[in-house]
């Protein structure tokens, strides 16, 4: 697999620019990380992955298409656990003390089938998505400057009421990836708090570039490290794995 190691020719015609328009950033980072009609052809993806926890390293698999099915399956303790699972219409998960199968509430099932929008790339088609992004002034992130651009998707429901939906995206200038993106979390035990999820180690597969490692925490704690082993770009899978088990 490459690695990605940038200044692209692209990259440098773009740097002489003293300023840049937010769509002007989007689409050079479409540019370096393979190009938008090979974006266009992703139909699904399956991540095989592994997480660092108390119990040690958790292997996962994350599987996303652009129908809106996704599940992700954890392997614990020698168990194929399925932790989540969306069929296009059903949310379901094990309930990890009674290990029994459990579907979600209709409001979260809905805020899925809105996701469905961001697959693979929320940047993608954004406008024909109805989303729109804004660029805002530049920060530095861990050392790292970064172009600011808000993205503001499609309204989600929380609590039945439909409610902002965006997040902030930091792309490093230089190669013009996401190092980092951001999103107020709206309900649950961290409302209120800020999510995060930082990127790094991107590297080529099959001419596109992903991030293979990530962190993903709420801002002011410590993250819990995620690293992809594997990516495999519109595979074939059996779908009953989706279905929730009636009975």
């Amino acid at each position: 697999m490459k690695r990605l190691t940038f200044l692209l020719a692209f990259s440098a015609v773009c740097l002489f620019a003293s300023a840049q328009t937010a769509k002007e950033i989007i689409d050079t980072y479409f540019e370096n990380t393979g190009g938008i009609e090979a974006w266009n052809k992703i139909t699904s993806l399956q991540m095989n992955a592994s997480v660092n926890s108390q119990m040690g390293e958790i292997p996962l698999t994350i599987y996303n298409d652009k129908d809106g099915s996704s599940f992700l399956k954890i392997s614990l303790q020698g168990n194929e656990i399925i932790q989540f699972a969306f069929d296009g219409e059903t949310a379901w998960g094990t309930n990890m003390t009674s290990m029994t199968p459990e579907k979600l509430d209709g409001e979260r099932a809905e805020n899925m089938k809105r996701a469905v929008k961001e697959f693979p790339d929320p940047f993608l088609n954004y406008k024909e998505k109805g989303f729109s992004i804004e660029l805002l002034e530049n920060e530095t992130i861990e050392g790292t400057e970064c172009f600011k651009i808000k993205l503001t998707k499609q309204t989600m429901l929380v609590e039945g009421e439909e409610t902002e939906n965006v997040s902030f995206y930091y792309f490093d200038t230089e190669n013009y990836v996401p190092i980092l993106t951001e999103a107020e979390i709206k309900q649950g035990q961290g409302k209120g708090m800020v999510s995060q999820m930082f990127y790094s180690d991107y590297q080529e597969i099959d001419g596109i570039y992903f991030p293979f490692s990530m962190i993903q925490g709420a801002k002011g704690y410590p993250g819990q490290n995620m690293t992809i082993k594997s990516i495999d770009i519109n595979p074939e899978i059996d779908k009953s794995i989706l279905t929730f088990p009636e009975g």
